[in-house]
């Protein structure tokens, strides 16, 4: 992994995710006032993140209906939801944004539901 960071940060070349690789999709919608309060909190360090380069982020609004490709994905009303996919199915949700702190402590533990890779 810190090959390939560093790779990236030289402009040498970057991975895009495959289908099976772990993302971290964001459900959303406009005018949520939580899923600002994770912009701000959360959204401008996410992807430099240990996390965010496990599961990155793939944002999906609600208003814009439900894309093809997540249709073996269960829809969810609340938002924002974070719903952790790999393989094209689910790992783990969570429902709301509990703050900074819970945050990042609750995406550990789904982060921990995947597999363990050679890095």
């Amino acid at each position: 992994m810190r090959i390939i960071i560093a790779l990236a940060a030289a402009g040498l070349g970057t991975l895009a995710p495959t289908a099976d690789a772990a993302t971290l999709l964001m459900l959303e919608r406009p005018g949520c006032m939580y899923c600002a309060r994770w912009d701000l909190e959360i959204a401008p360090v996410y992807a430099k993140t240990d996390e965010g380069l496990r599961a990155p982020l793939r944002r999906v609004d609600l208003s814009e209906g439900w894309p093809e490709d997540l249709g073996g994905i269960a829809r969810d009303a609340m938002t924002p939801t974070f719903v952790l996919v790999e393989g094209g199915r689910e790992v783990a949700r969570l429902r709301g944004y509990p703050g900074d702190n819970f945050f990042w402590q609750l995406l550990g533990k789904m982060l921990d539901k995947l597999p363990v890779t050679a890095e």
